[in-house]
């Protein structure tokens, strides 16, 4: 098996404003978020890391450029591993009601509604197709690596139950913080992806500024 840790970048400005950001709006971390990721990076100092991938959006790589930077290993920007897409909701000014709409989909997806969908944008067979097709690119032919993906709180946590042993519906109830890691343990074998979660969201090694969060995703259960 191999070690697989997935973190979630540091804070950036759509954190704060609440701006939906997966294509169009594309901030870089804040002073904070650079905090968050020097802080990931140390903890990570030591630890066997063999290959570092990242979402495309720039909060995503910036981080995944400090971890790197840190402990030598380059890092390989994916696609697959970008932020939910959701579609026209991007780019218009944020208000309650279309964070009520994009929660509703969200909420749909996890009771059992994959198909609906963000208007132009994506679906849940979608997301967890790009996704799963990603840990299939860097996971076969590989074991006892350590692998770091550094991508997005919405990707990560409404995947995790449909292709990781252990993970319970309460997931869907708890935050994952900027730079809050993921433990797996997981290999590709005859073509599928057998997997076994260890941690979720842990930001323990985050301390002072760093440690004080923005969080705004709310609970997806009915």
């Amino acid at each position: 098996m191999n070690r697989l840790y997935l973190i979630r970048h540091g804070e950036n400005r759509a954190n704060i404003t609440l701006e939906f950001s997966s294509r169009k709006v594309d901030y870089p971390l804040t002073p904070k978020g650079i905090l968050q990721a020097r802080q990931t990076a140390e903890f990570f100092r030591g630890k066997q890391i063999d290959e570092i991938y990242s979402s495309p959006l720039k909060r995503a790589v910036e981080t995944a450029e400090i971890i790197g930077e840190k402990i030598g290993v380059p890092v390989v920007v994916m696609e697959n591993f970008r932020e939910i897409d959701v579609g026209d909701l991007e780019g218009q000014k944020p208000t309650a009601a279309l964070w009520e709409q994009h929660n509703a989909i969200l909420a749909a997806w996890v009771n059992g509604h994959p198909d609906i969908c963000f208007p132009n944008g994506e679906d849940y067979p979608r997301l967890l197709g790009r996704f799963k097709a990603g840990l299939m690119e860097i996971l076969p032919g590989k074991t006892g690596k350590g692998i770091i993906v550094v991508g997005h709180g919405g990707i990560f946590t409404l995947t995790l139950r449909d292709y990781c042993e252990g993970v319970e519906r309460t997931i869907y109830e708890m935050m994952m913080p900027n730079c809050g890691i993921t433990e797996i343990l997981a290999q590709a074998v005859d073509g599928r992806i057998e997997a076994k979660l260890l941690s979720y969201a842990s930001a323990a090694h985050l301390s002072g500024d760093a440690a004080q969060q923005q969080l705004n995703l709310p609970s997806l259960e009915p």
